[in-house]
């Protein structure tokens, strides 16, 4: 049943070391190879973004060369257009500040005086308390000594310092100082440009030819994992671009209109800005919100431009990041925003401005390889979205550390979702089931034993709708220490309803018995299978084979004859408990003859293969989880806990 543990070697220990190194080597690349990779990588980022353009002029009618080219020379025009733009907004904005000068001053005075201004008079009060005490008479060092004597130069050896004569230099003509400081600081983003742009060009000229070239790379022998990888991440690279593209053009748009209602000079300038810094992840709209902030404190005389500026940020960012991106993409990039931070200070460390802009979509192919590579599995844990833990295993480790709570509030989320009986098919009996393999391998101590008792008991009680709070508070831990789960919260509704679990005068055939066959999951899951039709209004009792035995050894006068109309058998491992299990259904049989036996068979846990039920006459119905279980007493019991219908009294 139990897996076995791998001891690790020499061969994984050396395998690590490989890893490592070539991380390292990688590294190395990407940072000094960056003048090379960023071109390539932005070329390649663009095509993303060009590609459903150049099949847009392929259906109209151009061929592929000449699509690719309109749409490369409208990118061109456009982004052209945009900078020219941003320029000239920029040389406006950089000419109209000293007429601002003023109104910089007056702000600059008045908020040195409300906070400097006011140190200054609390130090000179705290001053005059001192003063006033005596611990301020102390004489002053050297406010009342005499000036000391300077020789003159004639006096001493030192030669007297000559006056540095002015150098005649010719200084250049000023516009070609201008033109040679223009050229030098637009260069090399011209340079990368236009490396980007021939990059571009041949990219999406040998689209399929590249795509073909790298399925025969990364994975020629399985064409068909390797398709689903490329097809998963320009699906994700695509659905990720146009959205934000979509969605921070829009900002820009709004923040440029919002602008130029409140009175701020520029605003198509400030919406450009919005639009373009947006793509770095929760920082970049901020940084412009802050300098688009301080220049509308210097353009009004008051603070009402600079608060409606600041309102006008936090308005569109609220509305558009916690309303229009969950309804238009569902935030479904597949990383963490722990990720996206991370990566951006990563990216931006190796590569700069650009780096930050791209971290984004660098994140998300590594994300995506991870999930389609097993060797780059770690990325994926790391960076995606998805639960590092399955739900059963999250359960088994916060009871493991006593964390009912966090269990109980994941449960409730399920619950609003699904029934309670899916939860414990699908969550508790699995977390349960690693807590058997751990405790059958010796790898769990007592107190972890206790631990997980304790937590499960707590989770089930909290869930249970008919568990009453004040009976809570008088549950002993020590209990739990000679007791299973299961019998443990069997004996916290003996406490609360009698031995009997309720009273034996009862109309006929409302009565359903479940009966586990002894082990401690058995007990378990007959215990919550009780609790489930409790919870349907179906009265259930939880009895062990024990109890059925000795139940005749005392009269019972008030019992009502065919009481019993329903009698679950469950068995958590069908193949060790087969004899059991016919024994005890031979048994109910023998002394409820007209009682519906249902076998509830639970799936072997790692099982290579699902095992048919044992076949057995007497059992009318066999059921593999606590859902169809319950399933099988709705349909008896249709009014809850009111006679069972007709057509099923007769069995």
């Amino acid at each position: 049943m139990s897996s076995p543990v791998p001891v690790p070697t020499a061969a994984t220990a050396s395998q690590r070391a490989v890893v490592i190194i070539a991380l390292a080597c990688v590294l190395a690349l990407l940072y000094f190879g960056r003048e090379v990779l960023v071109p390539i990588i932005l070329a390649l980022f663009l095509s993303l973004l060009m590609a459903p353009w150049v099949r847009i002029y392929r259906r109209i009618g151009f061929g592929h060369t000449a699509s690719v080219l309109i749409a490369v020379v409208a990118l061109v025009v456009i982004v052209t257009g945009v900078t020219a733009i941003m320029g000239t907004q920029v040389v406006h904005v950089a000419r109209s500040l000293p007429q601002y000068e003023v109104t910089i001053r007056s702000k600059v005075k008045s908020l040195r005086e409300e906070t400097l201004g006011r140190l200054d008079v609390v130090r000179g009060e705290l001053g005059k308390v001192i003063d006033d005490s005596g611990q301020g008479s102390a004489p002053a060092a050297s406010g009342s000594t005499a000036p000391s004597f300077l020789a003159p130069p004639y006096l001493t050896n030192t030669a007297p310092s000559a006056k540095p004569s002015p150098q005649a230099t010719k200084p250049p003509s000023e516009p070609v100082g201008l033109l040679t400081r223009v050229l030098t600081t637009a260069w090399v983003p011209v340079e990368t440009a236009g490396i980007v742009l021939v990059v571009l060009i041949f990219v999406l000229l040998e689209h399929e030819s590249l795509r073909d070239r790298f399925i025969r790379l990364a994975g020629g022998a399985d064409l068909r994992a390797t398709t689903a990888a490329i097809n998963d991440a320009g699906e994700r690279l695509s659905r990720f671009f146009i959205s934000t593209f979509s969605v921070n053009l829009g900002v820009g748009v709004a923040i440029w209109l919002g602008l130029t209602l409140i009175g701020v000079p520029s605003a198509l300038l400030w919406g450009l800005l919005t639009a373009a810094l947006r793509f770095v992840p929760y920082i970049g709209v901020w940084l412009v919100a802050a300098l688009v902030a301080l220049f509308a404190a210097a353009v009004a005389p008051g603070w009402s431009v600079l608060l409606m500026t600041l309102l006008l940020y936090l308005a569109v960012e609220i509305i558009v990041s916690q309303l229009i991106e969950p309804f238009l993409y569902g935030h479904t990039t597949g990383l963490t925003p722990l990720a996206v931070v991370v990566a951006a200070i990563f990216w931006s460390g190796l590569w700069g401005p650009v780096g930050l802009l791209m971290s984004t979509p660098l994140t998300l192919c590594l994300v995506v390889a991870g999930r389609h590579v097993q060797a780059l599995d770690l990325l994926n844990i790391l960076l995606g979205d998805t639960p590092a833990l399955t739900l059963p295993q999250r359960v088994y480790q916060r009871a493991l550390s006593g964390d009912a709570g966090e269990i109980i509030s994941e449960a409730r989320d399920f619950l609003k979702r699904k029934s309670f009986a899916a939860y414990c098919d699908a969550v508790l009996l699995p977390a349960l089931q690693l807590a058997r393999i751990d405790l059958a391998n010796g790898a769990i101590s007592g107190s972890q034993q206790l631990s997980v008792k304790q937590a499960i008991v707590t989770v089930v009680e909290s869930l249970d709708s008919q568990e009453s709070r004040w009976t809570r508070w008088r549950r002993r831990t020590s209990v739990l220490e000679s007791m299973t789960i299961g019998q443990s919260l069997r004996q916290h509704r003996e406490d609360a309803m009698g031995r009997f679990q309720g009273p034996l005068a009862v109309p006929p055939g409302s009565l359903v018995l479940c009966m586990g066959l002894g082990s401690m999951a058995d007990d378990l899951s007959t215990e919550l299978l009780t609790r489930i039709l409790r919870d349907l209004h179906i009265d259930a009792r939880h009895i062990s084979i024990p109890d059925f035995q000795a139940f005749d050894a005392q009269a019972h006068p008030e019992l009502t004859p065919n009481a019993v109309s329903m009698v679950y058998i469950v068995s958590t491992s069908p193949i060790k408990e087969r004899d059991t299990f016919d024994d005890t259904v031979s048994l109910v049989h023998a002394r409820i003859a007209h009682a519906c036996i249902v076998g509830v068979m639970f799936p072997e846990p790692l099982a290579a293969a699902e095992v048919a039920p044992p076949p057995n006459t007497d059992v009318n119905e066999f059921v593999t989880s606590l859902e169809q279980a319950a399933q099988q007493a709705i349909a008896r019991f249709p009014d809850g806990g009111a006679k069972p219908a007709q057509h099923n009294a007769a069995i």
